[in-house]
């Protein structure tokens, strides 16, 4: 089919895409290509990305990716963790065409990435770190300007945008610039114009960045209201409690390797240590508790600030607890309060990311 052809029912981005798509360099994923999950709705294997290395032998280059491996279920949220610089974004950005690979292979909802581009796009939805809204326009017009591109025509664009602001909350703004709006109404805006082909598999790179607190739980809602209806979502953070609360899985890079994957509570199960607090009676003496919770933690106790609370980290949280409550009764010392705090994904992510910099 030329770009003459009157029969090309196709957006003119669509017509654009498919004629890069022939003319890129397809990378080579015959190595990998026979392991990826065709029942996921993203399918990854031993993806690379390098950048940099331009003309002449000294030029640098910078290993984005390497090796990359990922599955997302449909019909989940599925969190790609990491610190500025890990890879989260040029791996959204691979999977959603705007870049291609260096090596490797991907695969969403069926789809080659590099071989059937067009396709990736028609069933994917994209909202990137930073709001894609014209200010100039209003609400309304944005997101029919959305559905035009994407080659509806002008009044079913117009339904669908008008959908969209009912189930966003904000019908009436709809007639107002995109300028006058505060941030969190611009990324629910953004976040709108990834919906409004509805796509099956919808894309979040870092979807709450720059919103209040009240901003964010709203746009978490959404995000949960989104895979309630069935959508997959993608998401990059940077913000754990973000992960902790919306991610069915989560997979942790660093440095352009996955260093973990598994939900919050199996990545929270593989720090086995949790802290044992206990308050102690006015007086009582250093010696004796600093004795009796060296023997029972797993590192040397501290005392907080100096005052009749202690810390220690320990191996078995409630066994530890009740034996350090026994031992300190035993040996003299009133126990006031005691307590025992269980990993967090804080304390994940910085152990994995700590361990994966000592090895590099």
């Amino acid at each position: 089919m030329t770009a003459t052809d009157t029969t090309d029912d196709r957006a003119p981005w669509e017509r654009h895409a498919a004629r890069a798509a022939m003319e890129s360099t397809e990378p080579d994923a015959s190595a990998s290509s026979d392991r990826l999950d065709d029942a996921a709705a993203v399918s990854i294997r031993g993806l690379r990305k390098v950048f940099g290395g331009g003309l002449g032998r000294s030029a640098s280059t910078h290993v984005a990716l390497d090796g990359i491996d990922l599955d997302v279920l449909p019909g989940t949220v599925h969190a790609l963790l990491g610190p500025n610089g890990a890879g989260k974004t040029t791996t959204v950005r691979i999977i959603s065409t705007l870049l291609a690979p260096d090596g490797g292979a991907v695969r969403v909802l069926g789809h080659d990435v590099a071989r059937e581009a067009v396709a990736v796009r028609r069933a994917i939805g994209v909202s990137g770190q930073y709001a894609a809204v014209d200010g100039n326009l209003t609400a309304f017009e944005n997101l029919s300007m959305v559905g035009r591109l994407y080659g509806m025509n002008r009044r079913a664009a117009g339904v669908r945008a008008r959908e969209l602001l009912d189930d966003f909350r904000l019908a009436d703004v709809a007639d107002r610039p995109t300028r006058t709006f505060s941030g969190g109404m611009r990324r629910r805006i953004d976040l709108a114009g990834a919906l409004v082909a509805r796509p099956r598999l919808v894309i979040l790179d870092e979807p709450t960045t720059g919103l209040d607190p009240r901003g964010r739980r709203d746009m978490w809602s959404l995000i949960t209201d989104l895979v309630a209806a069935g959508t997959t979502v993608l998401l990059t953070t940077q913000y754990l409690e973000e992960a902790d609360t919306l991610a069915d899985e989560i997979t942790v890079i660093d440095k352009g390797v996955v260093i973990a994957r598994g939900t919050a509570d199996e990545l929270k199960s593989t720090i086995t240590q949790a802290i044992l607090t206990v308050v102690v009676a006015e007086g009582a003496g250093d010696q004796a508790v600093t004795r009796v919770l060296s023997d029972i933690g797993v590192a040397p106790p501290e005392r907080v600030d100096g005052l009749d609370r202690w810390t220690v980290a320990v191996s078995d949280g409630t066994r530890s607890a009740t034996a350090a409550v026994a031992a300190l009764t035993a040996a003299g010392v009133e126990v006031v309060d005691s307590s025992v705090s269980a990993p967090t994904l804080d304390d994940v992510f910085l152990t994995l990311t700590a361990e994966k910099e000592s090895q590099s």
